[in-house]
């Protein structure tokens, strides 16, 4: 999981994320004793990319309630058998069986975020409205690391109506890199400040007028 670019992802429905929620852990539980979590994972995201998004009638099919469960594993296996593995294959089933494949692309979504989670990653999306050079990104990233807690992976999204240079997300936090540095600024000319004033009264106290 290495920096990216890519698009904003869309909000996720509250009850969605909820459900996918449940699903991805009991999916990576699944492929973690299969000792093949970061492999499934990246499966996982292809089939919702690769295969359903592009093939949208098979998802009608498989979401049909005039076609029973038994056929529709049927079709999961004339596609997926011998190109997907066994555990993703298995809990493509589960989800056709429970009739919940509607939501593989929020479990998908909340597979890799957990997996992250796991591996001590954290997601930062980083948006700019020009491109980051590999050494700016390289400086975020060192930057964030101590900050965070885990290792930052960063996911570039090119926005070119920003006005305020860069901003970061980290989870439902946003940090406007702008901002930060005026708030910064501020912040410094208060203490500033506050330090001149303290020493202005120490000098009164120390030379009294007259002395």
């Amino acid at each position: 999981m290495s920096t990216s670019a890519e698009k904003p992802e869309r909000a996720i429905d509250p009850a969605a994320e909820q459900v996918a929620a449940v699903y991805a852990k009991a999916f990576l539980a699944a492929a973690t004793t299969a000792d093949s979590a970061a492999a499934a994972v990246d499966e996982l995201v292809a089939i919702k990319s690769e295969v359903l998004d592009r093939f949208p009638r098979l998802v009608e099919v498989l979401a049909s309630g005039f076609i029973d469960a038994e056929e529709k594993i049927k079709i999961l296996d004339r596609t997926f058998a011998g190109r997907v593995s066994a555990v993703v294959l298995n809990f493509l089933k589960v989800l056709t069986r429970h009739d919940r494949l509607a939501y593989l692309s929020d479990i998908a979504r909340a597979a890799r975020a957990q997996y992250a989670v796991m591996c001590g990653l954290v997601r930062v999306e980083v948006a700019t409205a020009t491109p980051l050079s590999e050494a700016q990104a390289t400086k975020i990233k060192e930057q964030l690391r101590g900050m965070l807690g885990g290792e930052p992976v960063l996911v570039l999204i090119l926005q070119p109506e920003l006005i305020a240079g860069v901003v970061l997300r980290v989870g439902d936090a946003v940090y406007d890199g702008s901002v930060a540095a005026q708030l910064a600024d501020i912040r410094g000319r208060i203490i500033n400040r506050s330090v001149h004033e303290i020493q202005s009264r120490r000098d009164r106290f120390r030379y009294p007028a007259g002395n």
